[in-house]
């Protein structure tokens, strides 16, 4: 039983919510993560929600703002068809890369649960979409909202104005190829005129330096001829065009000869959104282990000082397993590593490393074994890595052994596997460095390019897919993206196959095939 004393100190007691008790949590942990932990964040603002809503949200791939399309409407039914049958459930929050930050609660959570899931989105996830680099980068987080509210009232007059269909096709196209519509690095930015001229003066200086009469009597070498005129068109055209091109949506929504202004404008939106998600798909292990590190850290910091009830806390740890269990590889639950439990294993772990070391911790991680200070090796990794880097810097033997992994070879012509990496110096190593690589979504994602296009002859694109470990693209997916790439840029479309390491070519198609 809990005293008549220890209750007065309760942030809350019983299972009911009212906004003054989320106001009241939310002041307090808020506290915690910015005195305790060091965590920056945007202000908050939050909602609560009823299930049909968050199932809309789940639609509309997480935005409170977005234009109509038919797939949203067909994800809303399969969600919802599942749900209502049992068979799957709603997340208990919902969170926006915005700023303010808008953290959506259930109204059907109960009192605890809305501490929980304060602490893992309004504070965790939170730090990490404001902090991290890629978000930092690549994100506007003051100005989604309103660019997400200008794109649903642009859609919308274009449906007015130019038809449903002729949109839809558009919308169509545009987010069948979302995944190669992004900017996977940046680029350095366009000179100014008096920058190149000065760029031109400092050439000419240097040639001028340089200069030695000499090399004119040298014998010319043998084998090497003078370019042809085609090979210097084609290289002057690709310069032009900046050739190769990695992002499609960016170079059709730019060059397409058949797009109207309308038309380029869907585009840019889709692009837009594309790349507004391309960090979260290179950091889902760090940013939901980093919102689950911080809201168990602050929950069981509230617990120990007498701030949450023995039950309040007992229905916290039930709902923190269930997101941080990992089913066996045999079990029939099992689709892979659980983001949750792998990223709060390694940053518990590095708190483990930072405070009680082992000798072999001090043998692989000696710059911070030992020295104490978690919270700013913890706030520095948040900050400055993704997946793939964090994985191949701070996962430990330790965990590798806790989590008994393995690295397999799998040889296409060989009847059996081969355990690879086991759990020795050398064996550590490779199995960090395959998992690293396991979320690195550049060597999972095809690499497909423009390569050159003719934009005064016959206009042919041409595109080539670097194929990796002989990987090919499923042929009906294949032709149906390329169908769609032929609607946005109106004419012959054609995809070289070429393997990476080899250049050689394995094959082609054409949409006058398909």
């Amino acid at each position: 039983m809990v005293s008549q004393a220890r209750k007065s100190e309760l942030l809350f007691s019983g299972s009911d919510w009212n906004f003054a008790k989320l106001s009241r949590v939310y002041d307090e942990i808020e506290a915690l993560g910015t005195e305790e932990l060091g965590l920056d964040i945007y202000p908050v603002q939050m909602e609560v929600i009823s299930s049909e809503q968050m199932l809309d949200a789940y639609s509309s791939v997480g935005m409170p703002l977005m234009y109509r399309h038919w797939s949203f409407g067909k994800r809303f039914l399969y969600d919802e068809f599942l749900y209502r049958k049992g068979a799957r459930g709603l997340a208990y929050e919902l969170v926006i890369n915005s700023n303010p930050c808008i953290v959506y609660l259930m109204e059907e959570n109960t009192m605890a649960l809305q501490a929980l899931v304060t602490a893992h989105a309004a504070l965790g996830h939170n730090h990490f979409f404001k902090n991290n680099h890629l978000f930092r980068q690549w994100t506007d987080a003051g100005g989604i909202l309103s660019y997400l509210d200008f794109a649903k009232g642009y859609i919308a007059r274009c449906e007015e104005r130019h038809g449903l269909a002729a949109v839809e096709a558009i919308l169509d196209s545009a987010h069948a190829l979302m995944e190669q519509g992004v900017f996977r690095y940046h680029r350095p930015p366009k000179l100014s005129s008096e920058q190149q001229r000065e760029g031109l003066r400092e050439r000419l200086e240097y040639e001028e330096r340089s200069f030695n009469d000499l090399w004119r009597t040298l014998p010319p070498s043998q084998g090497k001829s003078k370019p042809e005129a085609g090979d210097e068109i084609l290289a002057e055209r690709k310069k032009s065009l900046k050739l190769p091109e990695e992002n499609l949506l960016y170079f059709l929504e730019k060059n397409s000869l058949v797009l109207e202004p309308w038309q380029r404008e869907i585009v840019r939106i889709v692009r837009v959104i594309a790349q507004y998600f391309y960090p979260q798909r290179q950091t889902q292990v760090m940013n939901e282990g980093c919102a689950t590190f911080v809201h168990y850290t602050i929950m069981n910091t509230l617990f120990d000082g007498g701030r949450i009830g023995e039950g309040a806390m007992l229905e916290i740890l039930r709902n923190h397993s269930n997101v941080v269990f990992q089913p066996s590889y045999d079990d029939p639950r099992y689709s892979g590593i659980n983001p949750y439990a792998l990223g709060l294993d390694m940053m518990q772990d590095i708190q483990r490393i930072s405070t009680a070391p082992t000798a072999e911790d001090r043998d692989w991680f000696p710059d911070i074994a030992g020295r104490g200070d978690w919270r700013d090796t913890l706030l520095d990794a948040w900050a400055n890595h993704r997946d793939e880097s964090f994985i191949r810097q701070y996962l430990s033997p330790a965990l590798i052994r806790k989590w008994r992994l393995f690295a397999l070879a799998d040889g296409a012509d060989e009847p059996h596997y081969e355990v690879a990496s086991i759990h020795n110096e050398r064996g550590y190593a490779r199995i960090r460095s395959a998992l690293a690589q396991s979320y690195d979504i550049g060597a999972s994602r095809p690499d497909i390019q423009v390569v050159d296009v003719d934009l005064l002859g016959d206009r042919h694109l041409r595109l080539q897919h670097k194929v990796k470990d002989g990987i090919m693209l499923e042929g009906q997916s294949r032709d149906a993206t390329l169908r769609h790439i032929r609607n946005l840029w109106g004419y012959e479309v054609s995809l070289a196959a070429i393997d990476a390491g080899t250049g050689a070519t394995l094959s082609e198609r054409w949409t006058k095939e398909l």
